[in-house]
């Protein structure tokens, strides 16, 4: 997955050293991933699932970026990446719509439309 700007300052300065040793590592193959142990997807050639043009990433399996231990790290495809970080992602996105609910109900009660005025 690409790194956003935003967390770009929690990655190390060595980032591209650490992903080469995991490149190494993994043969330039996707390592395989809870849901999918058996996947060996190579970097650049079709996904022999999905079919699609592989592009290696690396994940961390506690999602802290901070962590760049190798037993931490993974080269996933995009199958794998995606279905490990599901659950990290739905939590994220529920978070974003709630914090956007936050501030919508803070806007109704300044303009007179919250709950408190309205049951007063």
């Amino acid at each position: 997955m690409p790194i956003k700007p935003e967390n770009a300052k929690l990655y190390p300065p060595d980032w591209k050293a650490i992903v080469e040793r995991v490149r190494s590592r993994s043969g330039n193959r996707c390592e395989g991933s809870p849901a999918y142990p058996d996947c060996r997807a190579a970097n650049g050639e079709a996904h022999p699932v999905t079919g699609s043009i592989v592009v290696l990433t690396v994940g961390h399996m506690d999602h802290t970026p901070e962590n760049c231990d190798m037993g931490n790290l993974r080269h996933w495809c995009q199958r794998c990446h995606l279905n490990y970080d599901k659950d990290h992602h739905q939590r994220n996105a529920y978070q974003t719509r709630r914090r956007g609910k936050a501030v919508a109900d803070l806007f109704a009660e300044a303009a007179g439309h919250g709950r408190s005025e309205m049951s007063a």
